[in-house]
């Protein structure tokens, strides 16, 4: 599974203001519990943050890709967000981060959630498209990037 396989527009958000970790990751959350439905904003936040806790997910050159396991769904959903400013997420090279891909999956899709984190690593370790994710200046904009990209 891709990212344009679950990522949709209303989870798409561009050049949000920036003011910590902990406040991107309840913005993000906030949006994926209205998306999701079944699930509770503190839930959401929870399996972040426990995530969080075995080490970050900055995955470095201004990148985090946050992501958590879901008890009570059957379907992935991921929530794309970009910052107007990078801040600090304790990522591997240290370096501030203003590209959040996060990622929701069922609990027991284990290789699925595996298959999907390597896609979006993939896909983002491309210089040119992490160069135009940060041109983008709106959510349709953003959104029909990644629609469009391989």
């Amino acid at each position: 599974m891709t990212l344009q396989d679950i990522l949709t527009l209303d989870c798409t958000l561009c050049a949000v203001p920036a003011i910590s970790k902990k406040r991107i990751l309840e913005q993000i959350c906030l949006l994926a519990a209205e998306k999701i439905g079944d699930c509770d904003e503190s839930d959401l936040l929870e399996s972040i943050l426990n995530r969080e806790k075995m080490g970050s997910t900055g995955i470095g050159n201004g990148i985090a890709i946050p992501h958590g396991r879901l008890s009570n769904t059957d379907k992935a959903m991921a929530v794309l967000l970009t910052t107007d400013t990078a801040i600090d997420f304790d990522a591997i090279d240290n370096k501030p981060v203003d590209i959040f891909i996060c990622l929701f999956v069922p609990e027991n899709s284990n290789q699925q959630h595996l298959n999907t984190l390597q896609s979006i690593a993939q896909l983002f370790s491309d210089r040119k498209t992490v160069k135009q994710v940060r041109k983008c200046t709106s959510n349709q904009q953003l959104f029909s990037f990644i629609q469009q990209t391989n």
